[in-house]
């Protein structure tokens, strides 16, 4: 069993990282980005039988700083 965890930073946190790549997108000739959020993505091999709760346990006390990141959990297999 896989887990895909998507972590974002919320919408109206700062992004210098996303900053920085709009910026180096524009010097680089890459006309029309507005704007770039950039994040992680965390895969995760379980053991059968893990459940979606556990998972969401992994990214509320160690995966996403849910303070400032939300995350999206992606259950396969």
């Amino acid at each position: 069993m896989k887990a895909r965890v998507h972590v974002m930073l919320k919408a109206g946190v700062l992004d210098p990282q996303g900053e920085a790549v709009r910026h180096a997108l524009g010097a680089m000739g890459f006309d029309g980005v507005e704007g770039v959020r950039q994040g992680k993505v965390i895969d995760l091999d379980l053991a059968e039988g893990t459940s979606e709760e556990a998972v969401r346990e992994m990214c509320e006390k160690l995966l996403a700083n849910t303070v400032i990141e939300s995350y999206q959990i992606e259950l396969t297999g």
